[in-house]
């Protein structure tokens, strides 16, 4: 296995061996931060793909002011904001248009999502927590998702999200929050 900055230099050269290595190292950590985020396999394939893209053809843009695995978080949690806001925007037109068929009857409803992975009798409770985190705003859906789920330090965090680990450290808080209140709500409504 080749250091950082041999990986770098070596991905700098264009060596598809140092690009697959960095595959094999990532990929599994984006496909997973992608997937808790978007909630959909095939959105997370696709996002996967593309920042792999992004880093073959960025690599050289890259400073070392970071270390390269958070310079690829960021990349990934950038790729499914805009994922986000573009299912957003989608889901919106989609609502009125195909929300309901010509007898005034619901023809489309959002399935729930289901994490892989999940204990069984875990699941429902694993349903309703990621329902929840996809409620949070961006950013403390991007901080929790990226410390809790990814188990990033706070340290590691601010550097993805290029901000300070107090403010990190804030918006875990607020997330915390928010989660509780949004799963009591969602227990105290199925009770």
């Amino acid at each position: 296995m080749q250091s950082e900055q041999e990986l770098i230099s070596n991905l700098c050269a264009g060596d598809e061996n140092a690009f697959r290595e960095l595959f094999n190292l990532y990929a599994d950590k984006v496909y997973n931060t992608a997937l808790s985020m978007l909630q959909n396999q095939q959105d997370a394939e696709d996002i996967t793909q593309e920042v792999f893209v992004e880093v073959y053809r960025s690599i050289n843009k890259f400073k070392g002011e970071s270390q390269l695995y958070t310079w690829i978080y960021r990349i990934a949690i950038s790729k499914c904001t805009d994922q986000i806001k573009k299912q957003k925007t989608k889901k919106r037109f989609s609502f009125l248009t195909s929300l309901f068929g010509d007898d005034n009857t619901l023809i489309h409803d959002r399935p729930h999502f289901e994490h892989p992975g999940v204990l069984a009798e875990k699941k429902e409770d694993s349903k309703a927590l990621f329902h929840a985190i996809a409620k949070l705003p961006e950013k403390q859906q991007s901080a929790y998702t990226l410390h809790k789920i990814e188990q990033l330090s706070q340290k590691e965090v601010a550097e993805v999200m290029q901000t300070t680990p107090s403010a990190v450290e804030s918006l875990i808080g607020r997330a915390n929050e928010n989660l509780r209140r949004l799963l009591s709500e969602y227990y105290n409504n199925t009770l």
